[in-house]
């Protein structure tokens, strides 16, 4: 599908708005769509997401400038009508081979209201692919804007549903906002949450970022590491049997063992098969994931690194530790962990870990887990955010379905009145 996305300016124009074109603008092509991106400043973010320049789009723009002041007065000029033409043509060129057209604030915001002006013209001439409005900021329900807003055209098209739209806003606040504003149903609004890149933020290594994508772990919760060799006095099988157990309160949840098999010992590829075995038995394929399946080589630290950063808590059911620097690194990670209650362990973690007998039933364990998600605030926040307001699991929840055939032409139909 081809779409165009309409804005005063794309990146590296430093923006919110900006910012989520770019996220937007970067999932849409992975998922095989044309990306082609209109605006007066920024450039292509890569060869397959060209910019088309308007200038005239422009906020900043010299004679957009001068319009503005003259409409802040309460004046339509005949610079105004001139300028709102110019951009109506230049527009239709640019969307004419166009499937969808999305307008970020430009329909919402008095920055360019010849901008405005020309979309709504075209739109009223159905010469425009189909449009969905995508509102940030409303200028009429913000105070700091009221003073430059007047009643009348060109003012009363950010207040106006236009019908044969669809609204897309940020957040409830604004879908209520812009539902008073339009009168119009809040149901015939959608919401759709700007998000946070785990990429950037954590500074995965390229390593990490391609293990997270095969395993889809960055959708489990709680996310449990065990960073650990592959033997059998690290008590891996404990952990499979927790992990089932824990499931039945927090089917989301899903475990990482990130070290190879142990290298000094044949038997551990006997201990491996059966854990793999175990692994099956249980159901856990999907949330049992062992690193050395994936990887032949040792992981680097870099990598080990950026699994205790995305990872909720650590679980490390050792029988035998001669130290147990896994829970120092947890610590400076700031992840809750919980452990064998053997020698080295305890005089690490004293009574700042939560503790179990290796020997422990798998559900008493997984209660400790549970319990401890369960009643800890900032445990539950991390993994709500992580698992809603990714930039993939915003684009998989609400874009695809948005901007699909079947989505689209269901929501062309323009908003409900009240």
């Amino acid at each position: 599908m081809k779409i165009a996305i309409l804005h005063y300016s794309v990146p590296p124009i430093v923006g919110g708005v900006e910012s989520v074109i770019a996220h937007h603008a970067r999932l849409m092509t992975e998922e095989g769509h044309s990306i082609h991106l209109l605006a007066a400043r920024g450039e292509s973010l890569s060869y397959q997401i060209p910019l088309t320049k308007i200038p005239l789009a422009d906020s900043r723009h010299e004679r957009v400038a001068q319009v503005k002041d003259q409409l802040d007065r309460g004046e339509v000029t005949a610079g105004f009508e001139a300028l709102r033409d110019e951009l109506a043509v230049q527009l239709q060129d640019a969307v004419s081979d166009m499937d969808i057209l999305i307008a970020h604030n430009v329909c919402s915001l008095n920055k360019n209201l010849a901008l405005t002006a020309a979309l709504h013209k075209l739109h009223a001439a159905q010469k425009l692919p189909r449009l969905i409005l995508w509102h940030h900021d409303l200028a009429w329900t913000t105070p700091r804007y009221l003073p430059e807003l007047h009643n009348g055209h060109p003012w009363d098209l950010l207040r106006t549903d236009w019908g044969e739209t669809t609204h897309v806003v940020v957040s409830e606040l604004r879908r209520a906002e812009l539902a008073r504003l339009m009168d119009i149903s809040p149901e015939a609004i959608h919401v759709i949450p700007n998000g946070v890149d785990v990429d950037r933020f954590y500074k995965l290594e390229l390593q990490t970022q391609i293990l997270l994508e095969r395993t889809k772990l960055l959708d489990a919760a709680p996310i449990l590491l065990l960073p650990v060799r592959v033997t059998p006095r690290k008590n891996i099988e404990l952990a499979l049997h927790m992990l089932l157990e824990l499931q039945r309160q927090f089917p989301k949840a899903a475990l990482v063992v990130t070290g190879p098999l142990g290298p000094h010992n044949a038997s551990n590829h006997v201990y491996f098969d059966m854990l793999s075995n175990l692994r099956t038995q249980l159901g856990l394929q999907g949330s049992a994931h062992f690193l050395a399946e994936l990887v032949d080589s040792f992981l680097p630290d870099a990598v080990i690194a950026d699994f205790f950063r995305v990872a909720d808590a650590l679980f490390l059911p050792s029988r035998e530790e001669g130290f147990g620097i896994p829970l120092i690194e947890a610590a400076f990670g700031h992840l809750p962990a919980f452990c064998a209650d053997i020698l080295p362990l305890r005089e690490l973690g004293m009574e700042d870990a939560i503790f179990f007998s290796p020997d422990e039933k798998p559900e008493r364990v997984a209660g400790l887990i549970a319990n401890y998600f369960q009643l800890t605030a900032p445990a539950r926040l991390s993994m709500r955010i992580r698992s809603t307001f990714r930039w993939e699991a915003i684009h998989r929840q609400y874009i695809v379905p948005l901007i699909s055939s079947e989505g689209v032409s269901h929501l062309a139909g323009g908003a409900v009145k009240k």
